[in-house]
């Protein structure tokens, strides 16, 4: 398995033009093995967030890495620290109703941003699972949301 460190380095090295391209070929291989191709990064699970355009009103899905925390589920959105937000996270902004994946199970969730304390110890789960937020937040000047998924 790669190490963070190159993961970080590949993600970052792709743009994120590259990134929208990987996450189209990742989304169908997730969903016919159910995850077990191309459901991690590193030691990070992968899941599948379905939110509803912000502009466009339709239904978009993206990979993203996650962490179970009991029955919430939290996800970050780095975009490799890129200058602009995934349009996931825009989209989760405007309209916080979702749908996640994990292997072949759906859940349907409800969205917030964490602040404070909360989003620091969240963060540090996170980085314990996946380092690379860390080199992300360090490219970027902008404020990465870190989401809290609470089932619905």
């Amino acid at each position: 398995m790669p190490s963070d460190r190159a993961l970080t380095r590949l993600s970052m090295g792709l743009g994120a033009t590259g990134l929208r391209l990987m996450g189209k070929l990742n989304i169908p291989v997730y969903r016919a093995t159910r995850g077990r191709f191309m459901g991690k990064v590193g030691k990070a699970p992968v899941l599948l967030i379905t939110t509803t355009g912000r502009k466009s009103g339709q239904l978009r899905t993206a990979p993203v890495c996650y962490l179970a925390d009991g029955d919430r589920v939290i996800v970050i959105g780095s975009n490799a620290g890129n200058r602009n937000a995934p349009a996931w996270a825009l989209n989760l902004e405007a309209n916080p109703d979702a749908e996640v994946e994990i292997g072949d199970e759906r859940r349907k969730v409800l969205a917030r941003v964490a602040e404070g304390e909360e989003r620091a110890e969240l963060w540090r789960k996170m980085t314990d699972q996946y380092s690379g937020f860390d080199e992300y937040q360090a490219r970027t000047d902008r404020d990465i949301a870190l989401f809290v998924l609470d089932p619905r």
